[in-house]
C-alpha cells in the first residue's frame, strides 16, 4: 500500500516555475499557509506516476501586487509563495519493493503540479520508510529521533559514516560527547567491532563495558604495565624525530640533521646484527622502525662534536663537527630527561625489544573477537606542546599497517579525532603540528582504500585543516554559536540544502542536523543519550558558588603539579 497518496483537496497549491533542483510553489489555500514551516517536508506530484518528489521548504513569502487597487481586499492582492529545495524522489513501488525512498530526481515537476503538506500520520509513516532502510541492516546505527517527528527513530548507515568519514561539530555543552559515546558504546557491541578514541582530556573515562578498553598515555611515574601505552622514541621517523629536536634556526642545523640520520641509521644496523636480523639490512631505512639505543647515540655524537684530529706539524685540530653539534645533543638530552616524557624516553629494556612494536599494534588494532574492540586513549597526562606528534603517530602506525596487510584480509578500524583542532590545525605554528597534519591529510585522502575511517570531532571547525574536512562525506552538525565555525560548516554542506544550515546557532542542546552518505534524508535529529555519560559536564559556578562548605583542595592539586600525577 502506498503511503503517500494525497487527494487533490488536499493540495496546497501548484508548481510556478522549477530550475534543475529548486520549485516555487504558489499556495491556492491561505487556510493552508500557517501549517507550512520552513525546513519541513512537502511531497510534488511527479510527472511519473507512482511517483513523489520530496522538497525541503526553504522559504516563505507573500508578494503584493502593486498595481491593484488598494480598497480591494487583502487576499485579492497577494500572492503567498513557497521555495523548495528537491531532495529525493519517492517510489510507491520498484520491482517487488514498495515504498521506497531515494536520494536522486527521477524527474522534475511539471508546472501546475499539486504540492501537498504531510499530514502527522503520513510524515510518520514516510520517516519510519527513510528509518526503516538503515533499521533493516543486521545491525543498524541507532543515532536518536527526528525533531520534526518524535515518533520517527533515526538510523544512520554504519558502512557509508565509516568509509567516507565524518565530522562531529558543536560547541561546549551542545552534546557532543554524548553523540561520541553512544556511538562508542553501539560499535562496542558488534562481534569484531574495531575503533580507537582519541580521549585527550580523560572525559570518556567512564564509558566502560563489554568491547571497550581503556588506556593511558604512560606519566612520568609509570612503568610497563597494561594499562599504560608507551611510545618509544625509535617508533618516529626522521622527519617527526627532527621536529621533535632541532631547531631550524640554528646555522649548523644541517649538518645535525645529517649526523643524526647517519647515527641513527648505525644504531640500527648494530640492533638487527646484535638480534641476529640480518635479513632486514639489505632494505633498512632511517625510517624503519627498529629499536635503537639512545644513549649510545647521545655518546657518539658527544664524541664527534668533541673530535679532535692529527694536524699539520704533529699537532692536533678540531674535528670537522667539533662543537657544531653542543645545541642539538643538549635540546635531546633536556628531551630525555624530562619525566613528562617517559612515555617516550623511558629505558625500560621491555620498550628496546623487538617484538615491542608487534605487542603495540595488537593493543591497538585488535578486533573485538581477538581481545581488543574500541581502544580509548587517555592523553591527559601528555604535554601540549608534543601531543599533535603522538596522536599522529599512533594513527601513521595504524594506517601504515593496513597498507601492508593483504586487502581480502583487512579488518576496518575507525580513527575518532576528539579535540581535532589541537592536532589537525587550520594553520600550523610549529614542527610538530606540520608532521601531524601530514599524516591525518594522507588518512583522509587515502584511507578509505586501506579500511581506515576518520570521525573528527571538535568545537571549532573553523580551527581544522580545510583538507580534512572537506575529504568527509557525513556531518553531524550540533548547535554552534561562532560565526566563523558557522561559516565553515556552511560552505561544507551542499548547496542544495538552501537554509538548512540557518539552524546551527539555535539548535537545542543534543539536538544535531545530520546531512551526508550516512543518512538518506538531511534531517534535525534529536541525539539519543548514551547508557554511560563521559566527563564532561560544564561545571555550574552559580551552583558551587552557593555551597556552603567547599573542600580544601589546593595543597593536593599542588602535590600533584610537582609530581606530575594524580
Amino acid at each position: 500500500m502506498a503511503i503517500l497518496n494525497f487527494p487533490d483537496a488536499q493540495s496546497v497549491g501548484k508548481v510556478q516555475s522549477v530550475d534543475t533542483s529548486s520549485v516555487v510553489v504558489k499556495v491556492n489555500r491561505s487556510d493552508m499557509l500557517s501549517k507550512l514551516q520552513v525546513n519541513h517536508l512537502v511531497a510534488i506530484r511527479a510527472s511519473k506516476r507512482g511517483q513523489h518528489l520530496i522538497g525541503l521548504v526553504v522559504k516563505i513569502m507573500r508578494k503584493f501586487d502593486e498595481e491593484i487597487e488598494p480598497n480591494n481586499d487583502e487576499d485579492s492582492r497577494s500572492n503567498d509563495i513557497v521555495k523548495i529545495t528537491l531532495i529525493g524522489t519517492f517510489f510507491d513501488k520498484i520491482g517487488l519493493s514498495t515504498n521506497q525512498f531515494k536520494r536522486t530526481l527521477e524527474s522534475v515537476p511539471e508546472i501546475d503540479a499539486d504540492c501537498f503538506i504531510m499530514d502527522d500520520v503520513t510524515l510518520t509513516n514516510f520517516m519510519g520508510v527513510i528509518s526503516q532502510s538503515n533499521a533493516d541492516a543486521k545491525n543498524p546505527l541507532f543515532i536518536g529521533t527526528y525533531t520534526i517527528n518524535e515518533n520517527a527513530k533515526a538510523w544512520l548507515d554504519g558502512n557509508k559514516l565509516f568509509q567516507r568519514h565524518a565530522v562531529i561539530v558543536g560547541s561546549t555543552g551542545s552534546g557532543k560527547s554524548y553523540t561520541v559515546a553512544s556511538l562508542v558504546e553501539q560499535i562496542a557491541q558488534l562481534d569484531s567491532a574495531n575503533a580507537i578514541l582519541f580521549d585527550i582530556h580523560g572525559e570518556y573515562e567512564p564509558i566502560k563495558g563489554k568491547g571497550i578498553k581503556h588506556y593511558k598515555i604512560a606519566g612520568p611515574a609509570d612503568n610497563v604495565k597494561d594499562n599504560s601505552m608507551f611510545l618509544p622514541y625509535w617508533l618516529l621517523t626522521y622527519d617527526e624525530m627532527l621536529s621533535l629536536m632541532l631547531d631550524r634556526s640554528d646555522n649548523n642545523a644541517p649538518n645535525q640533521a645529517m649526523i643524526f640520520s647517519r647515527t641513527v641509521l648505525q644504531e640500527k644496523e648494530v640492533f638487527l646484527k646484535d638480534n641476529d636480523k640480518l635479513s632486514l639490512l639489505e632494505n633498512l631505512t632511517i625510517d624503519s622502525p627498529v629499536p635503537y639505543k639512545i644513549s649510545e647515540l647521545i655518546k657518539n655524537l658527544e664524541d664527534l662534536d668533541t673530535k679532535m684530529v692529527p694536524g699539520a706539524a704533529g699537532k692536533e685540530k678540531q674535528g670537522e663537527f667539533h662543537g657544531k653539534l653542543s645545541r642539538f645533543i643538549q635540546r635531546l638530552s633536556a628531551k630525555i630527561e624530562d619525566k613528562r616524557l617517559n612515555f617516550m624516553f623511558s629505558q625500560e629494556p621491555a620498550l628496546l625489544q623487538y617484538d615491542f612494536m608487534n605487542s603495540l599494534c595488537k593493543e591497538l588494532m585488535a578486533p573485538a573477537s581477538q581481545g581488543g574492540g574500541v581502544k580509548i586513549i587517555n592523553f591527559s597526562e601528555v604535554p601540549s606542546d608534543v601531543l599533535p606528534l603522538m596522536v599522529s603517530l599512533i594513527a601513521r602506525i595504524v594506517f601504515s599497517i593496513q597498507q601492508w596487510i593483504d586487502k581480502d584480509k583487512i579488518h576496518p578500524i575507525a580513527l575518532f579525532c576528539d579535540e581535532a583542532h589541537l592536532y589537525i590545525p587550520a594553520n600550523v605554528q610549529q614542527g610538530v603540528e606540520a608532521s601531524s597534519l601530514l599524516s591525518f591529510e594522507r588518512i583522509a585522502k587515502e584511507g578509505r582504500k586501506y579500511g581506515v575511517g576518520l570521525v573528527v570531532i571538535t568545537q571549532r571547525p573553523s580551527e581544522v585543516n580545510r583538507t580534512v574536512l572537506s575529504q568527509s562525506s557525513n556531518f553531524i552538525a550540533m548547535r554552534l554559536t561562532n560565526a566563523d565555525d558557522q561559516s565553515v560548516v556552511k560552505k561544507l554542506l551542499p548547496d542544495s540544502l538552501g537554509n538548512f544550515a540557518e539552524l546551527l546557532p539555535i539548535l537545542d542542546i543534543g539536538e544535531a542536523l545530520i546531512v551526508g552518505d550516512a543518512s538518506l534524508l538531511p534531517s534535525r535529529v534529536k541525539i539519543a543519550e548514551p547508557k554511560q555519560r563521559p566527563n564532561s559536564a560544564t561545571v555550574k559556578f552559580w551552583d558551587k558558588w552557593s555551597e556552603g562548605v567547599v573542600p580544601d583542595v589546593i595543597s593536593i592539586a599542588v602535590e600533584s603539579l610537582r609530581k606530575q600525577s594524580k
